[in-house]
């Protein structure tokens, strides 16, 4: 068995744990803000019992511990991030203030529990999943077009090559791209002269790019995210090629 996979789970089987210990502390709480019997002999013992609970799963040095503390005296406001539902001085008695402080604190707790066990899922997911990447499915031919080559030229080339997208070359560096969208929208919908101006103009910066090392699934949510069809891809920080829908479609029709 892998051992990291197995301690994975143990990990999140005590964090399943520890937040159940905690819900249980909330519903005990729950009993003497509502007047009602509890497990607990009296509010003292249920104190000790959630302190001492906080710095096993917390450690002693949490800040929790100390805003339960302060809750017990009705002063946690400022600790932790209480709800607006029971604020301070709306009525209520001292003594139901600090229960209600003492059941947010909980709640805080509970939520950074469950915070760690969201990370700790998605730390296993990474480490688990496995697939293509970027790299076997982008192309390596990289087109470009000078940032002083006009529309027109930009657009015949794009036709010579078969391309939907150019990647803009300044003095010595790649600075921006433009796609068959921008052409046609700033020829088309906004009615600029093709022939005079340049592609600098009307490129999309900056480069949008993905590391060739990346699942091809984060190629696709990043296209969704930046409603683009084209992204650049990099290896160290270096554009070495790009990868499209097209590409995306080949990788979907290998796997359906």
């Amino acid at each position: 068995m892998d051992k990291t996979k197995g301690s994975t789970k143990e990990k999140s089987g005590a964090l399943d744990q520890n937040i159940e210990r905690f819900r249980q502390q909330i519903a005990s709480l729950k009993t003497f803000i509502m007047g009602g019997s509890s497990t607990h002999s009296s509010i003292e013992e249920f104190d000790l019992a959630v302190e001492e609970l906080i710095a096993e799963v917390l450690g002693s040095s949490s800040s929790m511990l100390e805003a339960y503390e302060y809750a017990q005296l009705g002063e946690a406001g400022g600790l932790v991030n209480l709800s607006d539902e029971a604020p301070e001085g709306a009525g209520l008695d001292n003594e139901r203030e600090a229960l209600r402080q003492r059941q947010r604190v909980l709640e805080s707790c509970v939520g950074d529990l469950e915070a760690r066990r969201a990370q700790a899922s998605a730390s296993q997911r990474a480490k688990t999943t496995s697939g293509p990447t970027v790299s076997d499915y982008m192309s390596r031919v990289i087109r470009s077009v000078l940032h002083d080559a006009t529309l027109r030229e930009a657009g015949e080339l794009m036709q010579t090559w078969k391309v939907g997208s150019l990647l803009v070359e300044g003095a010595d560096e790649f600075i921006g791209s433009i796609t068959e969208t921008e052409l046609s929208r700033e020829v088309v919908a906004n009615g600029v002269d093709p022939a005079t101006t340049t592609v600098k103009t009307c490129m999309r910066e900056p480069i949008l790019t993905i590391e060739n090392s990346q699942p091809i699934v984060a190629a696709v949510q990043l296209m969704k995210e930046k409603a683009t069809r084209h992204v650049c891809v990099t290896e160290s920080g270096k554009i070495i090629g790009l990868i499209s829908v097209s590409d995306v479609l080949r990788y979907y029709s290998g796997v359906t």
